[in-house]
């Protein structure tokens, strides 16, 4: 693949700095030198002119060796915050200039209202990015060449809010075989095209080193570190997780970790997705060797394989599909694993009888985890056919919770969501109810559940569902890299991301 216009390797990661105030845009700036070679300065993020003279000042004074500044004043109507004219635009980037930016970003609204629609004769930065936005959509007409033809243009920035897949797929599509195209799928939807905009051929990805300036923009640390999206090529193994809603997942966090632990050539990225079968269309165009499945599609998926695996079959649910060589999906199941792996080591499963606390789709794969294992089933859930079904569907039976107060099990495990942040105060069974010798929650936001606190007080020993979690997306990794993953470091992102957002909601 060619250089681009703005290098190679890191230089191709620009780090976004946006601060209403001089004195944060010099330590933003600071930082943002240490993590990558190429930064954009939002002038139009700053409070006034009085700032954008001080952090113009600063920047000539203090400006870090050997990176490349990018400077934008973007209007209003161009999708910034300046208030001033075209021309006023243009005076604040002849002083950024002044202060060594050898780049600038002009929107095309800038450019359409200058003499001949040309930038040249100004004593702006040498290098002109002209960038277009859109908010909205993806125009159905995207020309990126021939704009470039305008003068005194060096390179273009298109930037569209994709609807869907396919928008953020035309929008990469602008980057093939130009080393002068910047490529921005917008939004959520739009992030994975985002990440792979410089495997698509891209000059340039942005992203901020403290707040987002554009709607599906990935912090600076996580697109370097933990996507790598700077060293993805087209040997590099893409996967995914898919689900909606998408951006609470933590399988970027973990599988990606795992992929830099190992020194894979591998990521994994989340796909929003609100068209199963528009996703199932997008999957060559991505490139994707496999991806994870999340709520609501773990049993939607199952129309969409082209094989399963009879264990998943019998459970009714997917969570892992692999992309074979021709191009087939094949569907198994790691949920199932997870159960396992989670309860493995605190109790001996065989001859035991497990309550079961819900009967939907997570209680599936958990039903059949531990019947397998020898496990009685007994299925307790307010939906008493979908109980019946259930306990049928593993030769167990149907608990009335009036008895979880009256009996004794080996073990307790919800699969409900009661007891999820933000109802982080909830507990699906009350006190009394919990007699067992082992509480497991599936639910691992909070780590420590209301569920499990009771349990704990009550001298019962625990098991977090982020033990079920970590496990099954192990499985995962080890079921698409063909050998054993670096589990401990997986937990440990997973736990420490976790803690973090516990610390947030106090």
């Amino acid at each position: 693949m060619a250089e681009s216009v703005f290098g190679s390797g890191l230089a191709r990661i620009c780090a976004v700095v946006a601060a209403t105030r001089a004195q944060q845009f010099g330590s933003l700036v600071q930082k943002a030198s240490r993590e990558s070679r190429t930064v954009e300065l939002r002038l139009d993020w700053l409070a006034n002119d009085r700032e954008r003279r001080h952090a113009l000042a600063w920047l000539k004074r203090a400006a870090p060796p050997q990176v490349t500044f990018i400077a934008t004043c973007r209007r209003r109507r161009g999708g910034g915050e300046f208030v001033g004219s075209a021309l006023e635009e243009l005076f604040w980037l002849m002083k950024a200039k002044e202060a060594g930016c050898a780049w600038c970003d002009l929107e095309i609204e800038t450019l359409r209202e200058l003499p001949e629609n040309s930038v040249e004769g100004y004593a702006i930065p040498p290098k002109v990015l002209l960038s277009i936005h859109d908010f909205r959509r993806t125009p159905r007409s995207l020309s990126a060449p021939r704009i470039l033809r305008h003068g005194g243009v060096d390179a273009i920035k298109v930037a569209a809010m994709s609807q869907n897949l396919a928008d953020s797929l035309r929008v990469l599509h602008l980057a093939r075989g130009s080393r002068q195209v910047v490529a921005i799928p917008m939004g959520e939807v739009g992030l994975p095209g985002r990440i792979l905009s410089l495997r698509s051929g891209g000059a340039l990805v942005y992203a901020p080193v403290a707040e987002a300036t554009a709607p599906g923009q990935v912090p600076l640390r996580e697109l370097r570190d933990l996507y790598r999206a700077h060293e993805l090529t087209e040997k590099s193994k893409v996967f995914g997780v898919i689900g909606n809603p998408i951006s609470h997942s933590l399988s970027p966090l973990m599988h990606n970790t795992g992929y830099v632990a190992a020194k894979k050539d591998a990521v994994l990225l989340p796909f929003l997705v609100e068209r199963l079968g528009d996703f199932v269309k997008a999957i060559p165009e991505f490139g994707l060797r496999g991806f994870c499945v999340t709520l609501p599609y773990k049993t939607a998926i199952l129309r969409y394989l082209d094989e399963c695996d009879s264990l998943a079959e019998e459970i009714g649910a997917v969570n892992t599909v692999t992309v074979t060589e021709r191009g087939k999906l094949a569907g198994s199941n790691t949920d199932y694993v997870g159960v396992v792996r989670a309860l493995e080591g605190k109790m001996n499963l065989k001859g035991s009888r497990v309550v079961l606390y819900g009967a939907g789709g997570a209680a599936r794969a958990a039903a059949f985890a531990v019947a397998k294992a020898g496990a009685e089933v007994l299925v307790c859930a307010r939906r008493e056919a979908a109980a019946r079904r259930l306990a049928r569907a593993v030769y167990g039976s149907v608990v009335r919770r009036s008895v979880l107060r009256k009996e004794r099990f080996d073990a307790i495990l919800n699969t409900t969501p009661v007891g999820m942040h933000p109802h982080a105060e909830d507990s699906p069974l009350r006190f009394e109810e919990l007699n067992s010798s082992l509480v497991m929650d599936l639910i691992y936001r909070p780590l420590q559940t209301k569920l499990l606190r009771m349990a704990a007080k009550k001298g019962i020993r625990t098991v977090s569902g982020v033990e079920m979690f970590v496990a099954q997306g192990a499985a995962q990794w080890e079921h698409w890299m063909r050998n054993r993953a670096p589990e401990q470091e997986m937990r440990k992102a997973v736990v420490d991301r976790l803690q973090t957002e516990e610390r947030r909601w106090r």
